[in-house]
């Protein structure tokens, strides 16, 4: 695995960066209660595991084809990374506001862990990143589905106990984590790593 370091501390940006996983836990944690609120923060991290293992064998297969196809998806992953970083700083924290406000009065319905599995596996953008943002990281003179599990399961355990500590502190601290201010704060920074990430990336394959 290339630049473990680097892999945590990106990770870490991203997993903390405000989203629809962080709208859903707090909707949840609101309304039901803080059983519910972990409930729903392992079915999201269970759906990103079915992501890391489908990256894994699909990128995998992908290598041991062609070293080449490899290099062209680290290539997108570049420019996947640079866009997600720029799409940071179009903030979509009063979106995520005013879903909440919509609906926090509402009665919870069915399995908060099933819901948060099924919002994170049906998710198209979820399998996108997983898929562009593993392999950037990968040793291809290693074995690569080997590397891809092991980045996917230190994300999912990174996620795990990001999502724990905000259950925990929500009820504390849920107005000041869900102001716009302090969102777009978070998006904007998200969005500096990624495309500083995602530039220094494209410009090392220029070597």
């Amino acid at each position: 695995m290339n630049d473990f370091f680097t892999f945590t501390v990106l990770s870490l940006f991203v997993v903390m960066s405000p989203g629809i996983d962080t709208a859903l836990i707090t909707k949840r944690t609101i309304s039901a209660g803080k059983s519910d609120g972990f409930k729903m923060a392992l079915g999201i991290t269970a759906g990103a595991l079915v992501h890391t293992f489908a990256a894994a064998f699909g990128l995998s297969a992908v290598l041991m084809q062609s070293a080449v196809a490899f290099e062209i998806v680290k290539y997108i992953g570049a420019a996947y990374l640079i866009y997600l970083g720029v799409s940071s700083f179009i903030t979509k924290a009063k979106n995520n506001e005013l879903v909440l406000e919509n609906q926090k009065d509402a009665s919870p319905k069915g399995s908060a862990f099933k819901q948060g599995f099924y919002s994170n596996v049906l998710n198209p953008k979820v399998a996108i990143f997983f898929l562009t943002f593993l392999p950037q990281f990968v040793n291809t003179h290693s074995q690569a589905a080997t590397q891809l599990i092991i980045m996917g399961i230190i994300y999912t355990l990174l996620s795990i106990v990001w999502f724990i500590v905000f259950v925990i502190f929500i009820n504390y601290l849920r107005k000041w984590l869900m102001t716009p201010n302090v969102q777009s704060m978070m998006e904007k920074a998200t969005g500096i790593v990624l495309i500083g990430f995602g530039l220094k990336l494209a410009l090392e394959r220029q070597h």
